[in-house]
C-alpha cells in the first residue's frame, strides 16, 4: 500500500487531550478503511504566520500512514467537514523516515544531522580582504 504523512491543526481552545483524541479517531477512521497509522505525533500548540478563523494558534499533529488512496480520501473527508480541524495536509512519500520528525527533534540534533549530511566544505577560495 502507499505511504502518506498527513499534519493537520485544530483549533486553540482544545485541551490537549481532546486534541490526541483527534488523532486517535482519524487513525480509526483510517483502521476502519484497511489502512493503518504507523507512527503518529502530537507537536502541541503553535503559534501560526497568519490568523485562520480567527485564531492566532494551533494543536499541530502528525500522522504517517501505510492506507489506500480511498482510506485517505475518506479520512482527509471527515477532518474537513469536522469543526475542530482548521487545516489538513496530505502528501504521498516512497518510504516513511526513522525517528522522529524534525518538529520533534531536539535544535541541536537537527543542527548536527545538517552538518553530517553537508560534509565538509573545506575552504571555498574566499580571501578575507582589508579594509582601507
Amino acid at each position: 500500500m502507499p505511504l502518506y504523512e498527513h499534519v493537520f491543526i485544530a483549533r486553540q481552545d482544545l485541551s490537549n487531550a481532546q486534541a490526541e483524541g483527534l488523532i486517535e479517531h482519524f487513525s480509526t477512521v483510517l483502521a476502519d478503511n484497511g489502512g493503518k497509522v504507523v507512527e503518529h505525533e502530537y507537536w502541541g500548540v503553535k503559534t501560526m504566520a497568519y490568523k485562520i478563523n480567527k485564531n492566532r494558534k494551533g494543536h499541530y499533529a502528525f500522522l504517517r500512514s501505510d492506507s489506500s488512496a480511498s482510506a485517505v480520501q475518506e479520512m482527509e473527508r471527515l477532518m474537513r467537514l469536522h469543526d475542530d480541524v482548521m487545516r489538513v495536509l496530505t502528501i504521498k512519500v516512497d518510504k516513511h523516515n526513522e525517528g522522529p520528525s524534525v518538529q520533534m527533534q531536539k535544535r541541536d540534533e537537527r543542527e548536527r544531522g545538517d552538518r553530517e549530511e553537508r560534509g565538509d566544505r573545506g575552504d571555498r577560495g574566499f580571501e578575507r580582504r582589508e579594509r582601507r
